[in-house]
């Protein structure tokens, strides 16, 4: 059990790490537009059945939906993004880091028809502004999911420092 608990303890502490390189410069409109459609060509060229939905606070920005996707995975999306508003972190942080301490959403109080700790929906962090968005993908693995959304922000933010966005 320790181990588990260790290896459980070693993988949060490396998402969010993680979490941590992806701060953008900025995020408008733009960059917004910039990050779904990078999600849907990348996903496009990896043949990948994949929604896409990118948000600045409560605004939705971008939502896209690749063949192979269905009605569940805006489902899924929309529980996802409650998680990271609600925690302020990761979906799959969240839910990893409740699986290490043998905890669900229940025992905040959540319901997990409003709410998922799978992984894919990640928050979108501004330097010096803090978190000031979201990135969902879901139609994945989750931890497939998170780790597409991250490979978009890390695209995004050398996209920014490089003046192409």
């Amino acid at each position: 059990m320790a181990d588990t608990q260790d290896d459980a303890t070693a993988l949060v502490e490396r998402l969010e790490a993680e979490l941590r390189d992806v701060t953008l410069v900025r995020f408008g409109h733009d960059d917004a537009w910039w990050l779904g459609t990078w999600v849907w060509r990348v996903a496009a060229e990896r043949d990948l059945p994949v929604v896409v939905d990118v948000r600045r606070g409560e605004h939705q920005l971008v939502h896209a939906s690749r063949p192979g996707t269905c009605a569940d995975n805006d489902g899924w999306v929309e529980r996802k993004v409650r998680t990271v508003r609600r925690f302020g972190t990761a979906s799959y942080v969240v839910g990893r880091r409740l699986a290490a301490k043998g905890q669900t959403l229940a025992d905040y109080g959540l319901d997990p028809a409003r709410y998922a700790t799978a992984g894919g929906c990640v928050p979108v962090v501004v330097d010096g502004a803090g978190a000031v968005g979201t990135l969902a993908v879901s139609g994945l693995p989750q931890a497939d999911d998170h780790a597409l959304a991250l490979e978009a922000l890390r695209a995004l933010r050398a996209a920014q420092e490089t003046g192409e966005v």
